[in-house]
Parts: C-alpha cells; sequence; structure tokens
C-alpha cells in the first residue's frame, strides 16, 4: 500500500510541509534532550542531529481523537494536526522521532521490527508495548511531571496522563521489576534485552500474556475513537447509534478487566518466582521491600482487593521462610518465641496486620 493510500485511510490530509528551518531546530533541541536524558547510553548528539535533518515534516488535518503526530516509516515524515502551534511541536516530535530512531528495515525497505514491536508477515506483536516505553521514554525528555488520573474506572499516578495512559501504567510496572535502564536501551536499539530479561523472571508464557493484553488494550481503544468519530457525523440518535453505545461501553469494560488480570499476572509471576529464588535473609528483606513499593505503581479500581490479599499472603510466607534461614533451612525447625522477637519478624507480622486491617475496612465499606 503506498503512502498516499495510508494517509487517506486514517484520513490525513496535508496541509503545510514544514520548512528546513524549522526541521533542523527541531532536530537539534531533541538530540540533545535525549543525550541529556539518557547519558548512560552513551549517544552521539551530532549524529543524532544528522538523522532527524532527514525527516519529512508535515502539519495535516487529522480525525478527532487521532494522535496528535504520526511517524510513516515508508517515506520517513512524520504529519503533525494542524491545530498544533509551531511553538508546541517539539512536544510531540519527540515520541515520533524515536520511533523513527528505532526502526530497522530490510533490503527491500521493510519494516521488520520498531524498538520492542516485531514486524512479522501475518502479525505484530508488541505494538502496545513499545507504544508505551517510547511514551515513558518521551515524557521523560519533555519533563512531564506526574499525575493522578483515572480511566475507565481506574486510578493511578503516571508521567504520561494524556497518551497511552494504562499501557504506560503497565509497562512502568515492567520498567520497576526489571529497571527503566534496560526497557528504554531495548526501546532506543531495538534489541531483545529487555524481554529476554523479563522472560527470565517471570517466563515465556507470561510475557507472550501481558504483551499481547498490552496490544489488546490499544487496539479497543482504537475502536473507541473510530466508533465516537462515526456517532459524531450522525445527526439523529437512532439504534444504530445506540448500539454503537453499546459497544463502547462493552469496549471500556474488557479494557477495565484486561488491564486488571494483566496487572495481577505481572505482580504474581514476578514475585512467586522471586520468592522461590530467596535463600539469605538480605534477599528477604530486599523482596519484601520491592513488594512493598510496588503499591505505588498499581492502577485501582473500586473493590480491587488482589494486590492486599497477595501482599498479607507473602508475609505470612516470608514469615515462615524467615524462621526456616535462621534455623539452617531446615523446613521442620520449630520457631521458639522470645521476648526479644527479630525485628525483621516484627516489621513483617505488623504490614501483615496492616494490610489485614486494611482489607477487613474495604470489605465492610463494600457491604
Amino acid at each position: 500500500m503506498s503512502v498516499e493510500s495510508d494517509l487517506k485511510k486514517d484520513g490525513i490530509e496535508v496541509t503545510k510541509q514544514l520548512d528546513t528551518l524549522t526541521i533542523n531546530s527541531l532536530a537539534h533541541n531533541i538530540s540533545a534532550k535525549l543525550c541529556e536524558t539518557f547519558p548512560e547510553y552513551e549517544l552521539d548528539q551530532n549524529e543524532l542531529f544528522i538523522k532527524l535533518c532527514r525527516l519529512n515534516m508535515y502539519k495535516a488535518k487529522m480525525p478527532e481523537g487521532m494522535a496528535e503526530a504520526n511517524y510513516y516509516y515508508k517515506n520517513t515524515s512524520i504529519y503533525f494536526n494542524e491545530h498544533i502551534a509551531d511553538e508546541d511541536l517539539e512536544e510531540f516530535a519527540v515520541h515520533e522521532c524515536i520511533h523513527f530512531l528505532q526502526e530497522i528495515k530490510d533490503k527491500r525497505n521493510y519494516l521488520v521490527r520498531m524498538g520492542l514491536c516485531d514486524y512479522t508477515e501475518f502479525k505484530v506483536y508488541g505494538l502496545g508495548l513499545n507504544e508505551a516505553a517510547v511514551q515513558l521514554m518521551a515524557s521523560k525528555i519533555n519533563g512531564i511531571p506526574k499525575e493522578y488520573v483515572k480511566y475507565f474506572g481506574i486510578s493511578f499516578e503516571t508521567i504520561s496522563p494524556s497518551y497511552y495512559p494504562l499501557e504506560c501504567c503497565l509497562v512502568n510496572e515492567l520498567a520497576y521489576l526489571v529497571g527503566e535502564d534496560v526497557l528504554f536501551e531495548s526501546t532506543l536499539k531495538s534489541n531483545d534485552n529487555f524481554k529476554n530479561t523479563l522472560t527470565k523472571l517471570i517466563s515465556p508464557k507470561s510475557f507472550m500474556a501481558i504483551q499481547n493484553a498490552i496490544d489488546d488494550i490499544l487496539f479497543a481503544e482504537e475502536d473507541i475513537i473510530k466508533l465516537n468519530n462515526k456517532i459524531s457525523q450522525i445527526d439523529d440518535r437512532n439504534k444504530k447509534v445506540d448500539n454503537m453505545v453499546q459497544k463502547i461501553d462493552e469496549l471500556k469494560n474488557e479494557i477495565k478487566l484486561t488491564f486488571l488480570r494483566t496487572q495481577n499476572l505481572i505482580v504474581s509471576s514476578y514475585f512467586d518466582n522471586a520468592f522461590n529464588q530467596i535463600s539469605t535473609l538480605e534477599e528477604l528483606e530486599n523482596y519484601r521491600r520491592k513488594l512493598y513499593n510496588f503499591k505505588d505503581y498499581l492502577g485501582y479500581a473500586e473493590g480491587y482487593t488482589f494486590f492486599n490479599d497477595y501482599y498479607v499472603e507473602k508475609m505470612a510466607q516470608l514469615e515462615h521462610k524467615y524462621n526456616v534461614l535462621e534455623n539452617g533451612g531446615t523446613e521442620t525447625a520449630i520457631h521458639v518465641k522470645t521476648k526479644k522477637e527479630n525485628k525483621l519478624v516484627v516489621l513483617l507480622k505488623a504490614i501483615r496486620r496492616l494490610f489485614l486491617h486494611g482489607n477487613a475496612s474495604q470489605t465492610e465499606e463494600n457491604d
């Protein structure tokens, strides 16, 4: 399919081509900020500038709800929504410039990989994962502050309140577990380090399930946008509109359920496996701290108790594992309670009681 056909299909109508001076200015600023924000990757600012200068950039009319900017690899071009002010172009260009730097093409100029996304002959894998990772990088480059948001009944804190927020929340949870450096290195350099590292920690099956679920959320959001655009073009409310409204409600509910199921899988697959690897008291304390701090990355919904329940269960298991490790690794060792009980055990019990009390209060509120 030609670029013209792609643009027409997506409802993009070019209105203006950006001049060389504007493109060079954007290329200079973005290459500098990339190097400043991610010094650990030892990027060459001059090399980045030369690459980004090669981009073609246009302003265009775009359908309501579509991304404010889009990168098309077939003609190495970025298309901006025409209502974006010139002084705001840089904010939207960052995400698309990262896509340009990510791309890997074959000899026939076909796209085979873009960051964490693989383009096979029959299916694309990891599109949502890659979009979220790129957006997290762009938000860091643009210095977007954290903000509490609520989408489809899910509340969370994010540095991407307007673009791919749910996907970014899940990918941010993964970044917390494996390290942002691993995530962003693979995102920018289009390699499998992130995938391989995460797979070892949660299993290949869990990785594929998480990757596919993030794609499902992305595609469902796109379907909602398309349906809303169709509804906006109909003057009178009729049965067809009612059916589309019902379909949107169903998609929103499915997004919510998919998000929560995926979040639960991230928690259980990682921390179940990590628990089995604990062999010292230091590792036990590091595990407890990492699990406790995970709460700051969660998306919460009304009636959501999975993480609290899981935490309480793991605190009890950690208490038992502590006793085993204290007694030389003997499972049948009898724990003799002393007046001066170990501080770590006291802490484990206190936190478990705190979470149990929280669950009880939540149950009363729901009743």
